[in-house]
This record gives C-alpha cells, sequence and structure tokens, in this order.
C-alpha cells in the first residue's frame, strides 16, 4: 500500500495566487516536497474558477465590490470570509486537507481554523502584516473612542490568530518578536521564513539600454502608507528644479491611490517622465528593472513600514538595481549595506540620494553588484523553503523532506530572453546608463 501524501490547503484573501509571489513559491515548495497542495483566493481579472498552477489547485472566488470606510471593508471581510468557507467544503470534499495556511490579513481566519479542529485539522499562521501597525500608519494614533475601538478588535483578532495557530511563520525578526511578545507564542512554534525572490529565475536579462536615459524604477502596492506621492515629488525635485534631463521613471503597480498618483504627476508636469504601468507579471518586471538603475523605496518610517520587509527591495537587488529608502529598520537589514539610504523622509532628501547615484557610476554598479550577490547569498528563497517545508514536517510528524535541489541557471528565460552572465553582469550595469543624448520623444505616461 501506498502512503498518502500529506495535503496542505492554504487561504489568500488579498491577492490571486497568480500575482502572489511569497505564496506561489511556498506552494511550489510544498508541491516539490511531495504535499498535496489546494488554494483558495480571490480570482484575478480573467482567471478562471478552478486552475491548476505549477500542480496547485487553485479554486477561487469572485473578489467582494470595491470597499470604503469601516462599515464597506466589514463588508468586504464578511464577503470574502464567507466564500471562503464555502470553498472550504468543496475543497474537502475533492481533495481534502490535513493542515490550513491561512496568509494574513484580514486575521480572521482563526474561526474557520477552530471549525476544521474539530475534524483534527491543523492551523498554520503565515504573518504577511501586521494590522495594528497598519491601522495606527493609515489613520495616526487612536484618539477618539470610536477609533480606540477598531484599535483594539485589530489587536484581539490579531491575539485570536496566534493562540489559535498550531504554528506561526513570521517574514522577519520583527515580525517574531510581535508573535512572541504580543501574541504569546512559544518560541518553539515558530519560524522566520522570509520574502525572499527565486535568484535563478529573477535575475538581468539582456536588453538594449535607451541612450541618454537612466530609469529609476518603483514597483510594489499603490496604497496611502507607500509613498508613491513622495516618489513622484522627488522626481518632480530631479526635473523640474535640478534640471535633469536623464531622468525617467517606471512605477509598476496598482492599489487605491493610483488614480490621484497619474492626477498628481499630471499637475506636476511629469506625463512626458513618468510611465504607470499598472498591474505586470514576472516578464515585465524584468524587462523594466533589467533596464532601471535605481530603484524606489519611498515608504515613509511609520509603525508599519519600519517593521516590514519591503519584496521590492530583494526584487530590486536580484536585478542590479540599486535601492534608495528611507531609514527603515528592517528595510536596513534587508539591503545589509547594498543600497543607499535617505535619512529624513523627504521628497528632496529622496532626490539627493538618487541623485548621488545617477552621478557616480562607479559607486552605483559597485552596490549593484554587491546587492546581487547578496540576494543570492543570503537572502535566495532556496534555503527559506527548507525552513517552510519543515514547518510542515515537524507538524504532521514527517521525516524532514530534503533540501531543494540546487538551482539551474539557464541561459535563457521562458520568454526566451537572454539572461545575463555573471560574467558580464558589471558591463551590463555599467551599459544601463549611457551618457550620450537623451532619445526623442520622451517616455510617455
Amino acid at each position: 500500500m501506498t502512503r498518502r501524501a500529506p495535503r496542505v490547503l492554504v487561504i489568500v484573501q488579498n491577492l490571486p495566487l497568480q500575482v502572489d509571489r511569497r505564496v506561489r513559491l511556498e506552494t511550489r515548495s510544498l508541491v516539490d516536497a511531495g504535499y498535496e497542495v489546494s488554494v483558495i483566493c480571490p480570482r484575478g481579472e480573467g482567471d478562471p474558477p478552478r486552475a491548476d498552477v505549477d500542480g496547485v489547485a487553485v479554486y477561487a472566488y469572485r473578489p467582494a465590490p470595491q470597499a470604503s470606510g469601516a462599515l464597506g471593508y466589514l463588508l468586504e471581510f464578511a464577503w470574502c470570509w464567507l466564500r471562503t468557507a464555502l470553498l472550504s467544503l468543496v475543497v474537502r470534499r475533492e481533495r481534502g486537507f490535513d493542515v490550513i495556511q491561512a496568509c494574513n490579513p484580514p486575521d480572521t481566519y482563526w474561526l474557520l481554523a477552530r471549525l476544521w479542529r474539530l475534524a483534527g485539522v491543523r492551523f498554520v499562521f503565515d504573518h504577511h502584516d501586521l494590522n495594528p501597525e497598519l491601522f495606527r500608519t493609515r489613520f495616526g494614533e487612536p484618539t477618539t473612542g470610536a477609533r480606540r475601538a477598531q484599535h483594539r478588535a485589530l489587536l484581539w483578532l490579531e491575539r485570536m490568530t496566534f493562540r489559535t495557530a498550531d504554528r506561526v511563520i513570521s517574514t522577519n525578526e520583527s515580525y517574531r518578536e510581535i508573535a512572541l511578545g504580543r501574541g504569546g507564542v512559544d518560541p518553539e512554534r515558530t519560524a522566520i521564513v522570509r520574502s525572499a525572490p527565486d535568484t535563478a529565475r529573477m535575475r538581468p536579462v539582456a536588453v538594449d539600454p535607451v541612450p541618454g536615459v537612466r530609469t529609476l524604477a518603483y514597483l510594489g502596492i499603490m496604497g496611502p502608507q507607500d509613498g508613491v506621492d513622495v516618489a513622484l515629488d522627488a522626481l518632480h525635485d530631479l526635473v523640474h528644479r535640478r534640471g535633469r534631463t536623464d531622468v525617467r521613471a517606471v512605477l509598476m503597480g496598482f492599489g487605491d491611490c493610483l488614480t490621484d498618483l497619474r492626477a498628481q504627476a499630471t499637475r506636476l508636469g511629469l506625463d512626458d517622465v513618468v510611465t504607470f504601468t499598472g498591474k505586470v507579471g514576472p516578464r515585465e518586471i524584468g524587462e523594466h528593472l533589467s533596464r532601471s538603475v535605481v530603484g524606489l523605496v519611498p515608504d515613509p518610517r511609520s509603525p508599519l513600514n519600519d517593521l516590514c520587509t519591503m519584496n521590492k527591495t530583494m526584487e530590486y537587488m536580484a536585478y542590479g538595481v540599486v535601492p534608495v529608502s528611507f531609514d527603515l529598520k528592517e528595510t536596513r537589514r534587508t539591503m545589509g549595506g547594498t543600497g543607499v539610504v535617505a535619512p529624513v523622509c523627504d521628497p528632496s532628501c529622496l532626490a539627493d540620494a538618487v541623485e548621488s547615484l545617477l552621478d557616480d557610476d562607479d559607486r552605483r554598479v559597485a552596490l549593484a553588484l554587491a546587492g546581487r550577490e547578496r540576494v543570492v547569498d543570503r537572502l535566495d528563497w532556496r534555503p527559506q523553503a527548507t525552513t517552510y517545508v519543515g514547518v510542515f514536517d515537524r507538524l504532521l510528524g514527517r521525516p524532514p523532506s530534503p533540501p531543494p535541489p540546487a538551482a539551474r541557471l539557464d541561459f535563457h528565460d521562458e520568454w526566451g530572453r537572454t539572461y545575463v552572465a555573471g560574467a558580464d553582469l558589471e558591463a551590463h550595469l555599467r551599459a544601463r546608463a549611457p551618457r550620450t543624448a537623451p532619445a526623442e520623444p520622451r517616455v510617455a505616461s
């Protein structure tokens, strides 16, 4: 008789699996280790309700209507929770599961986990976001009775999630400290699994440089706490106050503030400087980051941002793009001296930090090479995968899964583009910023 493969159900609410890089790497690692994996998540535009993604069975539901205000968010959470609960019954009937992994936000799936615990299902909490800190970042310190009640509710939901979890996965040291302190989690039940890139795939591809153009990149969500408005103000400083004609910017991503940011760019006279791509996939990300020289991390210091590991920072480093950030605790840890820190959360200070790299190619290239080396040697997904799968192995009493095989460095990516060989990386980085006359016409928004 053959032994049945262990089964894991992963719940994600804020992104479809197809665009959630961390969860895709996690689920792929579980499949490679012999687990049977199902995912419940919202449906992305054009996605089918059922799909197979890298050997993972995806059960997708129609997203909740756009929410605003406390009542709107409450309705959104209720909609997603109920759709997820119903789909969990479908997954149980069709495939079964021994463990539920819930990825926050929100911190509401502990209740579903408690219901399934009656059937012997274990619960792993993958801690992506600090919701109490997010609340304080977006709305300030709670001073009114209503705000204090909302903040206390978020703390209670977080505490219940920690108490329910059989294992807690933290994305960095700061998150683990919160799990141990505020959550009261036993250290033996925690593990740190960083949202690390797969550097065998996330690496520069050979692209033709744009003569006279030095591209700045932003990759990520565009919400109120992400500071993209500050990045636009810094671009205005560089272009219209300092007279730089060699600067262009590509801003990749989407979020609540995208429409307002487009309007801000127009108001600041940046329509011929800034390109907003909207939602992009790995093909477009690789194209743009392989041409960029500076990666913007404009997130202002806040209770949330100071403790978060910004995925975009590691993604910039993987492509040889030097990150420029404000002084954030976890971002400093991630960069490890391979980026540039703007000490004051101010557009002019951010512009100073960017310009220091634009005017010193030797320093920029040295930092880019060091960043790529650091992310390959210290921050790659492969060692994280070993830790991650080990959480489930120990929880289910399995022998430790073997580590993933060494990454194979292909010559071409899945779209046929040629990867830049390690010996050619320095030359490629220098070629990203040719000092010839700017091309015309300029990049349009």
